[in-house]
């Protein structure tokens, strides 16, 4: 088939694929969290299409990743990031939550070109990158290594005025795997000033049973909850549909006994393929929906 004619055809299944089909799942409801999904399976599509993409989830923004590999490189944030923002709110969408590649003011990582960029922009929180642990040596001590430069990068945010968080992650060398390490460290700082992404994926991965108890210690410092499941693949954590693992839907129940009012991510990482293909995108938008028809049950969205 002739190349431009190929490119023709599936750049018109695209748009069509992108096209508004049906209400947005939420238009109709009054939830006191903002919503937003991850946008990290969608890199290769444009602003405008991750935004009417993300019109269509019927969220009120996006989580996406602004960082080395991202949908925004951090070299050309200051060119690339307006384009992002104002692409979201042609859709009356905002950029949620940014995630960065950032752990430490540092000209390697353009802290500040990042950070006041998106400030400007009105971004409000953003995600910080991973420390890891070297195991060859106490863990304590390491512990207490990162704490001036967290000292240092919230200090920065408070100047600009946007929120850093941290994501409890998964695995055997993370800060933040076993959730009360870098508790230990939030001690210092209001809520406002530091909290986590509390991630009940991780928490289930890492605590199995014990996940309320990690959920329950950092309730305090939540600045975001992420929503996303995994099923055992022998020794292996994989992803799945939200419902079809391992994670626990009364999780969805705590965050409404607690009166969390803060915003809530759904990740699909388990998605793969090209978005740029119509029938990869088209599989995208269904497994979009079907994770968050379970994510309005569990919270009792009406």
């Amino acid at each position: 088939m002739n190349t431009r004619r190929a490119f023709l055809q599936n750049a018109s299944l695209l748009a069509g694929s992108l096209a508004i089909s049906s209400t947005p799942i939420h238009a109709a409801e009054k939830r006191a969290n903002k919503l937003c999904f991850f946008t990290k399976h969608l890199q290769g599509l444009s602003f405008d299409d991750i935004a009417s993409l993300a019109v269509e989830m019927g969220v009120d923004g996006v989580e996406s990743p602004i960082r080395p590999k991202g949908h925004i490189e951090p070299e050309k944030i200051e060119d690339e990031l307006p384009k992002y923002v104002e692409a979201l709110k042609k859709q009356n969408l905002e950029l949620t939550i940014l995630t960065s590649g950032i752990t430490e003011v540092s000209a390697e990582q353009h802290t500040e070109a990042v950070l006041r960029t998106a400030a400007k922009l009105g971004v409000k929180r953003f995600r910080m990158s991973y420390y890891k642990y070297d195991l060859q040596k106490p863990i304590w001590p390491q512990l207490q290594e990162i704490k001036p430069k967290l000292k240092d990068l919230i200090q920065l945010c408070q100047e600009i005025g946007i929120q850093p968080l941290f994501q409890n992650h998964s695995g055997k060398d993370y800060y933040g795997a076993p959730v009360w390490d870098i508790y230990s460290l939030m001690q210092e700082y209001t809520p406002e000033q530091f909290s986590f992404c509390f991630d009940i994926f991780h928490a289930t991965l890492e605590g199995g049973l014990q996940w309320p108890l990690s959920a329950a210690l950092t309730a305090d410092h939540w600045g975001a909850v992420y929503f996303k499941d995994f099923q055992w693949n022998g020794r292996k954590a994989e992803g799945c549909p939200l419902g079809q693992g391992q994670v626990n839907s009364d999780f969805a129940k705590m965050i409404k006994q607690r009166n969390y009012t803060g915003p809530i991510s759904l990740h699909v990482e388990y998605l793969k393929g090209d978005p740029k293909d119509a029938a990869v995108l088209k599989s995208f938008r269904e497994a979009h929906l079907r994770d968050f028809k379970v994510l309005k049950e569990w919270m009792n969205w009406a």
